[in-house]
């Protein structure tokens, strides 16, 4: 197929549907009314995975060719299937690109799936680096899993990633620095939460069906200060507002390893219209989703820990985030939707 944008920038919702109606984007059942978002495409888990004893990428070769080099045994998720922490699994995504020239795609695990220390990264075959789909590829996409934190129940329809397409190389309109909020702004003082090591299964399909004190232990910052240790789990929150303006959307992207031994934010992407006042959700703020490295870290109120940067749409979008209703809109600090308030 032809496909032509405006401008080059990232494609809205009204083009991703135009490439859904002409077979760049298919999928092995139909897709779902709310799976096209303002500007991404959430993207579906099938009922075929596999266990496998290390991650790779395909190189020269199809992911399922690379996976009998690692396989430990393979998934069916008919029914549900737990996927263990510590463990790591591929499965294959009801939805299959044939891209048109001059469009690529790049991939990013949704929020909720960030807030509960699920590592994804999109595969494709004969892909040399995760995440990005190259112009012109046709064929299936495969998801790699690996849970860090709690193990996860999924089944086919689970939506952990989710995809931007974009028309040739759209600029960079702003990079803007994300601090920390250590100042005990909210209620009881929590600035923060740390992942129990030893929690239970999170159904990830399951809205408001778990616990949070059973997952998470509150955090209480002393002196705008919060001492990091390695190998923990930390939702944090933004000293800043976030707002996208509506013809426009942003990537948070982790700091330079040299200000901090630590990472930042799993789930990069943020839709047009969050935080805006046209949205109904002015003040939103960024959800930090913190590991550490090898070494303890003393983090301070108000440290920059991340990068937003800004880019254009190739049109406005006919809806954007928020509108009819969002977990995420006009947060502060907030657990994944799979807790309850």
């Amino acid at each position: 197929m032809t496909f032509t944008a405006s401008r080059p920038g990232i494609l809205p919702c009204q083009a991703i549907d135009t490439l859904i109606a002409a077979g760049a984007v298919t999928s092995d059942t139909p897709f779902d009314a709310d799976q096209v978002q303002p500007a991404s495409l959430d993207l579906r888990l099938s009922d075929r995975g596999w266990r496998v004893r290390a991650s790779f990428l395909p190189g020269e070769r199809t992911v399922e060719t690379r996976i009998q080099d690692v396989v430990m045994h393979t998934i069916d998720l008919d029914g549900g299937a737990v996927l263990e922490k510590g463990c790591v699994y591929i499965v294959k995504l009801q939805e299959r690109l044939s891209l048109p020239p001059g469009v690529v795609a790049r991939a990013n695990p949704k929020s909720s799936t960030g807030r509960v220390d699920v590592f994804v990264r999109l595969m494709t075959d004969r892909g040399a680096t995760f995440d990005d789909v190259a112009e012109g590829y046709d064929g299936p996409l495969y998801l790699e899993i690996a849970p860090q934190t709690f193990s996860v129940l999924v089944r086919p329809g689970t939506r952990l990633n989710q995809l931007r397409l974009k028309a040739g190389e759209p600029p960079r309109l702003e990079t803007r620095s994300v601090g920390v909020d250590l100042a005990f702004k909210n209620e009881g003082g929590i600035v923060g939460y740390r992942g129990r090591r030893h929690a239970g299964l999170i159904d990830l399909d399951k809205v408001a069906g778990h616990d949070p004190a059973d997952f998470w232990e509150p955090l209480r910052a002393q002196r705008g200060e919060l001492m990091l240790d390695p190998g923990e789990f930390y939702i944090l929150a933004s000293r800043e507002a976030v707002e996208i303006p509506v013809d426009q959307a942003a990537e948070m992207t982790p700091i330079d390893p040299s200000v901090g031994e630590f990472r930042v934010h799993y789930a990069g992407f943020f839709d047009p219209g969050f935080g805006t006042d046209e949205a109904h959700g002015a003040g939103s703020r960024g959800v930090l989703e913190v590991r550490t490295h090898d070494t303890p870290f003393m983090l301070e109120h108000g440290q920059i820990v991340a990068r937003l940067v800004y880019e254009p749409l190739t049109e406005r979008p006919d809806r954007l985030y928020g509108e009819g209703g969002s977990h995420y809109q006009s947060q502060g600090l907030k657990l994944s939707k799979h807790f309850r308030a």
